[in-house]
């Protein structure tokens, strides 16, 4: 039990670190800069959604000695009869703050008609290239049941839902992005302790669903009303 815990909270814990030491650093940088540097800004913040597609590219070798069937291994030996769909809800559970967050009166970044837009557009795209993803790699799940399982969906969805929320609301709240992105990073462990992903398939569809999401801010116009903040709104 003790190890199972520990294995959990590494994988955990270092998917938690990672992402909100980059958003807290970029939630940092002021909004009033001039349009020029926000090539600059689009260009940074590609790093770790760029970092994790890669680092699940790199790990999702298919040999038996490779480290995402080490680590399958290792789930099965240690907690084999583990299972929970709690990773089912808490994928829209980022969504459901946000929202409710609005509804209990704390105005986010975005109006309710732009905000819904954007997010629709962004769970779209992640929708359509997991998807796209899934069925050109054909990769058999850790359970042995589909061939779907790289990039993990679920995982895909949580942190495109995280983004979501973290950028409407880090402007408030500081802390923001550590409470989207642990709950992400929680459906990304889940997956692996379902043993329904490998890690690769987890580290590919986290950053899958950060790059869509900020691909749906980046690209909107903001058609639907003026943007509470219009140089914010050029920016992303």
């Amino acid at each position: 039990m003790q190890y199972n815990q520990l294995l959990m909270s590494r994988i955990l814990c270092s998917l938690t670190l990672f992402l909100c030491l980059f958003n807290q650093a970029y939630s940092q940088q002021p909004d009033s800069l001039p349009l020029p540097r926000s090539y600059d800004r689009f260009h940074h913040s590609l790093y770790i959604p760029g970092s994790l597609i890669l680092a699940g590219i790199l790990a999702n070798g298919n040999g038996a000695e490779s480290f995402k069937k080490e680590l399958a291994e290792e789930r099965n030996e240690h907690f084999g009869n583990f299972h929970t769909r709690m990773d089912d809800y808490l994928q829209y559970s980022p969504i459901v703050i946000a929202y409710g967050l609005d509804a209990l009166g704390v105005r986010s970044k975005t109006d309710l008609l732009n905000r819904t837009v954007i997010l629709a557009k962004g769970e779209l795209l992640v929708a359509g290239a997991t998807g796209l993803l899934k069925t050109a790699t054909h990769q058999l799940r850790p359970d042995n049941s589909t061939f779907n399982s790289f990039p993990s969906g679920h995982t895909a969805q949580a942190f495109a839902a995280a983004t979501f929320l973290s950028e409407e609301y880090k402007g408030r709240y500081p802390w923001m992005p550590y409470a989207a992105y642990g709950i992400a990073s929680t459906v990304g462990a889940l997956r692996m302790a379902n043993n329904r992903h490998y890690i690769s398939d987890v580290l590919a569809g986290a950053g899958l669903g950060i790059i869509t999401m900020k691909l749906a801010y980046w690209t909107h116009q903001y058609k639907w009303g003026k943007p509470k903040n219009r140089k914010t709104a050029i920016l992303f």
